[in-house]
């Protein structure tokens, strides 16, 4: 292996942001910095990865200790700490050889031998607008002398083998061997007042707002958490909110190498340590920073002699993306998952199938979708109509809208257009409880469906995508069928109508839950159901159930008919796999795996109901909640034929139930219809993309998931395919999966978050939206993978969100509590069917609440109690 020993070390001036490689992403940006005019940085240089790579080839046995430390799972804490602790002695105690030493110690002959210098970590995947490695390798300040320089360049070498930093890469898929350490060695500064610059509020991630940082001394003292920062909120200029900190420490550099913490003179503590001129001359620099950059900054400067020293600046890579606009104005989205319970990201292919099918397109950002309801929230005539469509479904979500109304100064003067629209509140015409109807959506639904499924066979290439967006056109025909949308309206009315008219007339909380209990034509609760039974078939078979608890293969299906009783198990699943296998968890986007792709997800399920349940659970269950909802109705029946003006009320009473119970079942069928033909072109897309493998168009099937359709198209058209475009895309969709996306998002970037502002509630509790009525106690499991879901009879279901996929769970827990969700979203309606008490939109859940803790549901009012 050869070195060039020219390249060991590069000035700050010949460093830009090609060289992330060389100089790792702290040096690059350093180098970047000291280009912009106007922008001060302390003098310094960088020692390269070439000098990391030549030291490293001479360690002793590096390479055998790397392939063990690849091997670890990022879970297995004992064994990371052992070994990169190992390493890291390795590392900081191999010698750099003499003419490596004199190289990287040679700049200080000009920068000055005796000056004080910050020896900073620099690795080549640090400070990249998709990872954040920031703080997991080391910094040394004021380190005086050539020999003490040498030692804190191994030192930093080492530090890319801190648990922390190995824990990171083993998580994110980064390997070890190709994530080297370059070291910036730059001057040191002595600072008057020193802090952090973020140019977005790192709270509301608002675009427009900085925000400023302030101590005294180094700024290593507000890093580390030892002192209270002043801190000023920034805005074009103008100081919108400050906060003056009692400042009882600074951090100092000592005379004699390293820092020291000196206590602040009392009458000081309390001074400002910037001047408002100060204040808003850094957002200015901050903002030409971020200008060059080409995204928002978090900049670390030091207050030199009045001046402002610039020390680092990397990318905030926490910030949910905007929205691409093609004008100025302002836009306030509302989060699409947060409806769909999906809000995890969606990759390209997903997203555009989603958009073909949608009436109008939506905004994209972060991966997720978003519908901009400016224009609706601008007009008096469909505000209000609008806020009260969106809160009955999710209290928070009218909240934070409300929010961004009251200030007044961002939603724009309604246009013409808007103004005359009408009010997105309009009641349907109501129509009567007859079961027939949704009889006739069903079957049109169905016959569609197997006309596709025996026409698609017949288009491949080219056409075959001409045949799916003629045949979209179909969907979006039945998706959007007035007397369809009517239906599942009218049963929505009916449970509204229901909760206010029993609550005014009789104090009854919640009414409409218990009598959708086992409604007719529910596909989703069916499927929770279908699975006990399969469970009934698989249970007698002893060596059928010992071969499950070892699956780990998707083909295990085949294996089956080699057991006593696997021809019957294996027919069961199939079956219930030809009507089901299109779900899965996320299916609106059609990347996903699906149960007939991945059957494998279905097993811990299956498992779960043999031990759970007696054979005939699933007619027993069904049945149960029928009686309950009968009862019910009979209850409240009596109690208002005893009211003044009894038999009106029981009547219109008795028209709401019929109502609700002919058609909330039809709820959830056009999701299942829309899923069910996504997979009928996904399995005719993957078909086109194995022949472009096979072709050697494609490196692998599934890189067309990270092509939108048309670009899918166009690579079977011509035979061609940017590979490069596919790898930003993974690259993109990786960092999007580390970001949660906002109920409602801004053009200003700014995440409104809205409260439910509620006081009946018992102090400590946790607050959501009561979805399905009761209170129950019992064991929380906080499940975020339904392939991980053991669960056991009464246990509680603590989630991030629930699709139509997890129905299946469903009849096994005795209660549930999710992070996302509205009072129609799929997982509410499917709770109130198994007489589920449930509360939804509980914000950090998964958090705040621990696996295996006892906690009580309070269904009814809408919290969650931690119990001792």
């Amino acid at each position: 292996m050869s070195f060039s020993l020219g390249r060991y070390v590069l000035g700050f001036q010949e460093i830009d942001q090609s060289q992330v490689a060389v100089v790792g992403g702290k040096g690059a940006h350093l180098g970047e910095l000291s280009r912009i005019e106007g922008i001060h940085v302390p003098a310094g240089y960088c020692v390269t990865t070439e000098a990391f790579r030549r030291v490293m080839a001479d360690a002793p046995a590096l390479d055998d200790r790397l392939d063990q430390l690849s091997c670890l799972a990022p879970d297995d804490r004992d064994a990371i700490s052992a070994l990169s602790a190992e390493i890291r002695g390795v590392v900081a105690g191999t010698p750099i050889p003499d003419d490596v030493a004199a190289v990287i110690t040679s700049p200080l002959a000009d920068l000055g031998e005796k000056a004080a210098y910050a020896v900073r970590s620099s690795a080549t995947a640090e400070d990249l607008p998709s990872a954040s490695f920031a703080g997991q390798q080391d910094t040394y300040l004021n380190v005086v002398g050539s020999a003490a320089i040498l030692e804190h360049i191994r030192l930093c070498w080492a530090s890319l083998f801190t648990e922390r930093a190995v824990t990171y890469r083993l998580r994110n898929g980064f390997d070890h061997r190709k994530v080297h350490m370059a070291v910036v060695v730059q001057q040191m500064v002595l600072p008057e007042a020193s802090g952090i610059l973020f140019t977005a509020d790192p709270v509301t991630s608002n675009r427009k707002i900085t925000s400023v940082e302030a101590s005294f001394g180094l700024g290593e003292a507000l890093v580390s958490g030892l002192v209270n920062a002043d801190i000023y909120k920034v805005r074009d200029s103008d100081i919108i909110d400050k906060t003056i900190a009692t400042k009882q420490l600074a951090i100092l550099a000592s005379p004699e190498g390293g820092t020291r913490q000196q206590e602040i003179e009392p009458e000081l503590r309390q001074r400002p340590a910037l001047t408002d001129e100060q204040v808003v001359l850094l957002e200015q620099l901050g903002r030409r920073i971020e200008a060059h950059f080409g995204r928002p900054q978090d900049i670390e400067w030091c207050l030199v002699d009045g001046g402002f020293q610039i020390v680092q600046s990397r990318p905030i890579t926490t910030l949910f993306p905007i929205p691409a606009t093609e004008d100025r104005d302002n836009h306030v989205y509302v989060s699409v998952g947060h409806q769909q319970m999906m809000t995890d990201p969606m990759k390209p292919l997903g997203l555009s199938v989603w958009q073909l099918t949608t009436p109008k397109p939506m905004a994209e950002a972060g991966g997720r979708l978003f519908v901009d309801v400016t224009q609706g929230l601008a007009a008096p005539a469909s505000r209000e109509g609008l806020l009260e469509v969106l809160g009955r479904s999710d209290p928070l979500l009218r909240d934070a809208l409300e929010t961004v109304i009251d200030r007044g100064d961002f939603i724009p003067a309604p246009s013409q257009e808007s103004t005359n629209r009408p009010s997105a509140g309009g009641a349907p015409t109501p129509i009567e409880a007859d079961p027939a109807i949704v009889d006739e959506l069903v079957a049109r639904t169905e016959a569609s469906l197997a006309a596709v499924k025996r026409d698609i066979r017949m288009h491949h290439g080219a056409d075959l995508f001409d045949f799916i967006l003629e045949d979209l056109q179909e969907l979006k025909r039945l998706l959007f069928d007035p007397r369809s949308h009517q239906t599942f309206t009218a049963a929505m009315d009916a449970a509204w109508w229901l909760n206010k008219q029993m609550h005014t007339w009789l104090g009854e909380e919640n009414a409409a839950d218990t009598l959708t209990q086992s409604a007719p034509n529910n596909v989703t609760s069916e499927m929770g159901l279908a699975l006990l039974d399969v469970a009934d078939v698989i249970r007698p078979h002893p060596e059928v159930v010992a071969f499950l608890r070892d699956v780990e293969d998707d083909g295990f299906l085949d294996e089956l008919p080699k057991l006593a009783g696997g021809r019957e198990a294996q027919d069961a699943i199939r079956d219930y796999l030809d009507k089901y296998g299109m779900r899965c968890v996320g299916e609106i986007d059609i990347t996903r795996p699906r149960w007939g792709e991945r059957p494998t997800t279905l097993v811990p399920v299956i498992l779960g109901n043999i031990e759970n349940f007696e054979p005939g659970a699933s007619r027993r269950r069904f049945e149960q909640g029928q009686q309950e909802a009968w009862n019910k109705e009979q209850e409240l029946l009596e109690r208002l034929r005893a009211l003044p003006d009894g038999e009106r009320k029981a009547k219109e009473t008795k028209s709401m139930i019929d109502r609700l119970r002919t058609f909330i079942g039809y709820r959830e069928y056009p999701k299942y219809g829309k899923v069910s033909r996504y997979f009928v072109y996904k399995q005719a897309l993957l078909d086109e993309a194995e022949r472009l493998v096979r072709d050697g168009v494609l490196r692998d099937r599934d890189d067309v998931f990270f092509l939108r359709f048309q670009e899918f198209h166009e690579v079977v058209r011509t035979g061609q395919v940017d590979d490069q475009l596919i790898d930003q895309r993974k690259e993109e969709f990786s960092a999007y999966q580390a970001l949660t996306p906002p109920r409602v998002l801004t053009s200003d970037g700014e995440a409104v978050a809205g409260a439910y502002r509620r006081e009946d509630v018992p102090a400590d509790a946790l607050v959501g939206l009561p979805v399905s009525t009761g209170t129950v106690e019992g064991r929380a499991r906080v499940i975020l993978d339904m392939t991980e879901a053991d669960l056991e009879a009464d246990d509680i279901l603590v989630t991030a969100y629930t699709d139509p996929s997890w129905s299946p769970v469903f009849v096994t827990i005795k209660g549930l509590v999710t992070e996302v969700g509205g009072l129609m979203t799929h997982g509410a309606v499917v709770a109130r069917e198994y007489g589920l008490p449930a509360v939804v939109g509980v914000e950090h859940a998964t958090r705040l609440i621990q696996d295996g803790q006892r906690i009580r549901v309070n269904g009814t009012n809408g919290y969650v109690e931690i119990l001792p």
